[in-house]
């Protein structure tokens, strides 16, 4: 048994028969030290999800009072108060002090798991009504000692670059651009074909700024602040005195010509240029139960069908999302072909470009409108990010499902299965 049937095996599957993604909203994504620097996650969460929250009023007249329960995701804790980010998130955006809230974290697939979190709350009876938000600054990860507490000794003063130090997985002591080159070593995938990769990414994620398809996800940021009666109130400031951040700033035309001009960054076929960029921002989406849809006449996106988690070797971690995307489908009777859309985060180009290869996948179904090359990954984010696009775009196409899925350092992969809603 090779490693990626073993995966299948022990694949986490998670099966939903009445749960729906009602609609999502995001922020802008900044390139990293940019415009949103200063901004701290808690407050990018808030923004993205009172601008959720106003679409939905907008759209069905539900109020935020209706929402009972809160989830939010981010991997780096970047703000002092950063412990209780779920709850500002929940208070400030104007839900009930009785809905709980809770954080959840499995690094890249943070995003996923909090839309999956949501769904066992809902299929449990603990909740109808949650909110998903996933938030991060890449920006503000600190620079970081682990040992002064104590005081400090003579010649041993340390502090590190918290964002490089966790990129390295200390397991099989490599960082993740290095299990991407293992990949490609693997797939026998050249520097040619992620430069022609991350080019696509770029034009047709320009292609969707463009064309206006991303303005129904992207909620501009303005300057502002939050009051809540009997406590402090919040801010949102962005940097370089700007009042206002409207689209994702890494977005730009970028040609092969030009990626491959820039220098590997790990001694293979991954750069700067071919990789996630580094961003900050924050997403949301609400996920119901049927039940609370029909009777307050919501019109979801989709269906939420079901999940799956899987272990991969660490040193290739970046293929995670091949067995996971296997194991629901198998799990479903289902094969590839049957899904119309397909999400999968590009943390590096070798990553995606191997995960299609394993899986026979049309690249004409992937990522359509771009991915985290252009757009960026900011960790936390992501999946929620991949789960409302990929749901918009099934209501575009005659598909009737698809799978938004990313890989996670330390060695493992996630899916989301959603289902067009009729």
């Amino acid at each position: 048994m090779n490693a990626f049937s073993a995966s299948e095996q022990g694949a986490l599957i998670s099966r939903y028969d009445d749960i729906w993604l009602v609609e999502g909203a995001r922020t802008p994504f900044a390139d990293y030290t940019g415009v949103l620097r200063d901004v701290s996650p808690t407050d990018l969460g808030i923004y993205a999800a009172r601008a959720l929250l106003q679409k939905v009023s907008e759209n069905t007249g539900m109020s935020a009072n209706e929402v009972d329960f809160i989830v939010a995701g981010n991997v780096a804790q970047a703000s002092y108060d950063a412990f209780f980010m779920p709850r500002h998130v929940g208070l400030y955006a104007g839900i009930p002090q009785s809905a709980p809230a809770v954080l959840v974290h499995r690094l890249c697939g943070t995003g996923f798991e909090a839309i999956l979190t949501a769904a066992d709350q809902i299929t449990q009876g603990k909740a109808k009504v949650a909110l998903v938000v996933g938030t991060e600054s890449m920006s503000r990860n600190p620079i970081a000692a682990y040992t002064h507490r104590a005081g400090f000794r003579m010649g041993q003063v340390e502090f590190k670059d918290f964002l490089w130090e966790a990129t390295i997985d200390t397991a099989p002591g490599i960082g993740m651009g290095n299990t991407a080159e293992n990949l490609a070593l693997r797939y026998g995938i050249t520097r040619a074909e992620v430069d022609d990769y991350a080019a696509r990414s770029f034009q047709l994620a320009v292609a969707a700024q463009q064309s206006g398809y991303l303005d129904d996800e992207v909620v501009g940021i303005r300057n502002s602040e939050w009051s809540l009666e009997g406590y402090n109130p919040r801010k949102l400031k962005l940097a370089d005195r700007a009042e206002a951040f409207e689209s994702d700033g890494h977005v730009r035309p970028t040609s092969s010509e030009i990626l491959a001009k820039l220098r590997p960054a790990f001694g293979g076929v991954q750069t700067g240029g071919n990789s996630s960029a580094i961003v900050d921002g924050a997403a949301a989406v609400l996920v119901v139960h049927g039940d609370y849809m029909r009777a307050h006449g919501l019109k979801p996106l989709a269906r939420i069908a079901g999940g799956s988690v899987v272990g991969v070797p660490p040193e290739i971690m970046g293929i995670g999302p091949a067995p996971a995307i296997r194991s629901l489908l198998n799990d479903r009777g289902m094969q590839v072909n049957d899904i119309a859309r397909y999400e999968i985060n590009e943390a590096f180009g070798a990553q995606v470009i191997a995960c299609e290869r394993e899986l026979q996948l049309d690249r004409e179904r992937l990522n359509i409108h771009g991915g985290a090359i252009a757009i960026g990954h900011p960790l936390g984010v992501t999946g929620v990010r991949l789960t409302h696009t990929v749901a918009r775009q099934l209501n575009q196409t005659d598909g009737q499902f698809a799978i938004s899925s990313a890989c996670a350092g330390g060695g493992q992969g996630i899916a989301v299965l959603l289902e067009k809603a009729v």
